[in-house]
C-alpha cells in the first residue's frame, strides 16, 4: 500500500534526507586511494550517529555496515572491508540516516583520483539519467514514466540497465510501496499523487545488463566484469512537481 505523506511527515523527510545527503557528501570528500573501504565506512558511521541520528543500513536485514560501499564492477550492497581503493577506481557509495521516525536514502558513484575518459562518462550518463527521472516524476504521471526515462537515456548511450534490483518508496519505513524500476513504458504503473515519497537510483552497467550476487549473498556484480554506476535520491511528489528530500 502507498502511503501519502503530510506536510509535517515531509518536513521531517527533509531532515532524514539532508543528514543522508551530508553523510554521502562527506564519505565522496573522504574517498582516497590508499583507504580502505572500512574505513570510509566508519568516517560515515561517525557523522550520522553525531548528527543524532541512526544508520538505517546497520544490521537491516542482517547487512554489517551503515553504508553500502561497492568498488568498479560492483553493482550495489558491496560490504566495506579491508579491501584498499586505488587510484582509477569508481565508488558507489550508499547510505541512509533515520531520525525523527523516518528515513533518508541516497547513493553517489565518486572517482578515486583521475579516472579512464569510458569511466567518468559511466558516471555522467548514469547521474543525468537521475536527473532526467526526476523531472519525469510530476504529479499525474506514471511508475513506468520514471522506468521508461532512465531506461531510454542509458541504452541510447550502450548501457545495461540492471532490472533485478529497483528504487523504492520510502519514509517510516526504508523500503515502502510502489517499486520503481529503472526501466519501463511510459503511461503504465502506479500513479505519482501528491504526498508520495519515492527513492529513484539507477543502476547502470557499462556492459549489458546481466549481474549476479557474490557468495556472501548481499554484493551485486556485474556478469559482463565491466563497471557500474549508482546514483540515488530521494524525492517527494507534490502540487508543484517533484522535490528532492536529499540535498545538504
Amino acid at each position: 500500500m502507498v502511503v501519502l505523506k503530510s506536510k509535517a511527515d515531509l518536513e521531517a523527510m527533509r531532515v532524514a534526507g539532508r543528514i543522508s545527503a551530508q553523510a554521502l557528501k562527506l564519505g565522496g570528500e573522504s574517498i582516497a586511494a590508499g583507504m580502505t573501504t572500512k574505513e570510509l565506512d566508519r568516517i560515515i558511521h561517525r557523522f550520522i550517529v553525531a548528527s543524532g541520528a541512526v544508520p538505517s543500513f546497520l544490521g537491516y536485514n542482517g547487512f554489517p555496515a551503515s553504508a553500502c560501499i561497492s568498488v568498479n564492477n560492483e553493482v550495489i550492497h558491496g560490504i566495506p572491508s579491508d579491501r584498499v581503493m586505488k587510484e582509477g577506481d569508481i565508488v558507489s557509495i550508499d547510505v541512509g540516516a533515520t531520525i525523527g521516525g523516518f528515513h533518508g536514502d541516497n547513493a553517489a558513484t565518486f572517482p578515486v583520483g583521475k579516472i579512464s575518459e569510458s569511466a567518468q562518462k559511466l558516471l555522467d550518463v548514469t547521474k543525468q539519467s537521475l536527473y532526467e527521472a526526476i523531472k519525469a516524476a510530476k504529479p499525474g504521471a506514471r511508475i513506468g514514466d520514471i522506468g521508461s526515462t532512465v531506461q531510454q537515456y542509458c541504452e541510447k548511450h550502450g548501457y545495461g540497465v540492471v532490472r533485478e534490483y529497483v528504487g523504492h518508496g520510502i519514509g517510516s519505513h526504508m523500503h515502502e510501496a510502489p517499486d520503481v524500476p529503472n526501466y519501463g513504458v511510459a503511461g503504465r504503473g502506479t500513479r505519482l499523487l501528491p504526498g508520495m515519497t519515492i527513492c529513484i537510483e539507477p543502476m547502470i552497467n557499462e556492459k549489458g545488463a546481466g549481474i549476479k550476487v557474490l557468495s556472501d549473498g548481499w554484493t551485486v556484480v556485474t556478469a559482463s566484469g565491466g563497471l557500474s554506476a549508482h546514483f540515488e535520491h530521494a524525492i517527494a511528489i507534490t502540487d508543484d512537481g517533484p522535490v528532492i528530500l536529499t540535498l545538504p
